[in-house]
């Protein structure tokens, strides 16, 4: 039976969701929020000791300014309400991303969520914020100083910006199959899940089947 680490998700329908139940793409975030709640307890369960929640990408500044502002909104009063239960279930909050380009106030909010979860070891959350994959490598090279006798791979991997294992698993819902600028140097060897149900409707149930079709794959990782 296959090892399992790390589960990314990569949460897509939110907004056609909303539109299709309320008329709203915002009621599909809101909607969207309660699914990572039922996603963490559901890992916590099935002991999964690291997932990564696709949050805000860093091509979606390209959306309306009153769904981002909506986005961050929700980011802030999720944090405010629910900090104390993370830090009694000891879930770890880790962020991935250009952080600096963040408006000041979430900048604040993750750093306190961060900052407070430090030492929990029960099960660690990545966000990846403001993240895309190109930037992130770019980023790792950087750190290099360009020097090319220190651009290796291991090196490139001490670099990005969380140290943790590669996801095992990638789960996409919304139907569309691309990774969209998503951990591309870390999915190279993951099994990839694409689900056409939209995020707000993906459930525990979902996953566990996810988990166990995983569990069942064999993985050769270039072998035989």
């Amino acid at each position: 039976m296959n090892e399992l680490n790390h589960i990314a998700f990569i949460m897509d329908g939110n907004g056609r969701w909303g539109l299709k139940k309320k008329g709203s793409r915002n009621y599909g975030h809101l909607e969207g929020v309660k699914t990572v709640q039922k996603m963490v307890e559901a890992s916590i369960i099935f002991k999964v000791p690291v997932i990564t929640f696709y949050v805000f990408s860093s091509e979606n500044w390209k959306r309306p300014k009153s769904e981002i502002n909506y986005l961050f909104n929700l980011i802030k009063i999720y944090f405010k309400k629910e900090i104390k239960n993370l830090i009694k279930n000891k879930i770890k909050i880790n962020i991935s991303g250009r952080m600096s380009n963040l408006p000041s106030e979430i900048k604040k909010t993750l750093s306190s969520a961060v900052k407070k979860t430090q030492k929990n070891k029960k099960i660690i959350i990545n966000l990846a914020i403001n993240y895309g994959s190109k930037s992130e490598i770019i980023d790792s090279i950087k750190k290099l100083n360009f020097n090319t006798k220190k651009i290796t791979e291991d090196n490139i991997n001490k670099n990005l910006y969380l140290n943790l294992p590669f996801p095992d698993i990638l789960i996409r819902t919304g139907g569309q199959k691309r990774l969209s600028n998503f951990m591309l140097w870390q999915l190279a060897y993951t099994e990839i899940f694409f689900l056409d149900k939209l995020w707000p409707d993906f459930s525990k149930n979902d996953l566990n089947k996810i988990i166990k079709k995983y569990h069942n794959i064999k993985r050769n990782f270039g072998g035989i």
